[in-house]
């Protein structure tokens, strides 16, 4: 599957839409007064789509904002298209090894796991560059087991870029595959079960990522409440801690193709993130958890399109919007989703923010596609 990363017909400027697609306003819309909204869509002169931030173009190269660790920020990735892995340069049997293999790595160095379990928790801190990625390939049965639900990060990328995480399994740790300010990377083809929290996050300013093609699924296993499949961005509560009181910019990310049951959302877009995609996934709700934990997607960040998708077996809404932070959660465009809801008794796309559009080609059965507004 190839996503086409054009919008065709649209144009929204702000919180205003044209042509195919109307904005839905359900809140005040006010911009905050204390940080930088991001993510106004606007058309490009090829079309294509771009979102801006308080830096320009998100994406657009330059440097992430203060205390963003000198993060290099990427663009929105322009296709989905699998990548193959090349030939190995080097081939792990064992967690030491693969630790080893890491601690080296340097562009163009390809990881081969072989078919096994590889105990412990992995983390690379090195870089690829964009002709010369690094590659660490497995198949499923290269098992990656972290010990336990309890605590750690089954796989971490921290302060780096393009890498390729390709095929094998990850199990048994409390987040599954986390990127901190890790920018241009992919995550595909992987099996993440059996994890405490969420199975993949990528936070502090990590741009310009794919996630596709996974499966995921058992998450929660210590705190359901905390069991995301994508986890984008960072609460605004946890600013302080993370990003030294700015929002986090994880902006630019790509979610397509993966089937998620998760027992929190399937993909949580935070506040503080703009410009992302979320297209051709297949969500199954029937672990969701219950009390916030009520839909397929929850966007409260700005400028992302939501397309394309399947979901089924929700307890409430398939997609929704919150503004959780003054300013964000706008500015969102939802089109050719199909939305199950069963018995569940909400709506398919519920908009608890200002500013987002909605186009009447989502289709939804067991209820009302909104809960204010018409579609266009």
């Amino acid at each position: 599957m190839k996503i086409d990363l054009k919008f065709t017909g649209i144009l929204v400027v702000g919180a205003v839409a044209t042509s195919a697609l109307v904005v839905l306003a359900t809140g005040s819309g006010d911009e905050p007064e204390d940080v930088p909204t991001g993510g106004d869509v606007v058309a490009a002169p090829s079309g294509e789509a771009t979102v801006t931030g308080p830096d320009g173009p998100a994406g657009a190269g330059s440097e992430a904002g203060a205390d963003g660790g000198g993060a290099q920020r990427f663009p929105l990735p322009t296709s989905d298209e699998p990548i193959s892995c090349p030939a190995p340069t080097v081939t792990v049997s064992d967690g030491v090894k693969l630790q080893e293999a890491l601690n080296v790595a340097e562009p163009g160095t390809v990881i081969q796991l072989a078919p096994g379990r590889f105990d412990g928790q992995f983390l690379s801190q090195k870089s690829g560059t964009g002709d010369r990625p690094i590659f660490v390939c497995g198949t499923p049965k290269s098992i990656l087991d972290g010990g336990g639900t309890g605590e750690g990060y089954g796989f971490h990328l921290q302060d780096a870029a393009h890498w390729r995480l390709i095929g094998f399994t990850l199990q048994n740790s409390q987040k599954g595959v986390m990127f901190d300010g890790t920018g241009a990377s992919v995550v595909q083809q992987l099996t993440i079960r059996n994890i405490g929290d969420e199975a993949v996050h990528l936070r502090r300013f990590s741009t310009g990522n794919s996630v596709q093609y996974n499966s995921i699924s058992n998450t929660g296993r210590e705190n359901p409440r905390f069991g995301e499949g994508v986890y984008l961005g960072s609460s605004h509560n946890n600013w302080g801690t993370l990003t030294g009181g700015q929002p986090d910019r994880s902006d630019n990310n790509l979610v397509a193709g993966n089937k998620i049951k998760a027992t929190a959302e399937a993909v949580d877009v935070k506040e503080g993130t703009a410009g992302g995609r979320i297209a051709g996934n297949a969500f199954d709700g029937s672990e969701l958890s219950g009390g916030f934990n009520d839909s397929w997607v929850d966007v409260k960040g700005n400028g992302y399109v939501v397309e394309d998708n399947r979901g089924a077996k929700t307890n409430a809404d398939g997609f929704q919007t919150h503004e959780e932070y003054k300013g964000w959660g706008t500015r969102n465009v939802f089109r050719r989703n199909v939305i199950a809801l069963g018995d569940a008794g909400g709506v398919g796309i519920r908009l608890d923010s200002a500013g987002n559009a909605v186009a009447c080609d989502n289709r939804v059965s067991g209820g009302e596609l909104l809960n204010t507004g018409q579609c266009s």
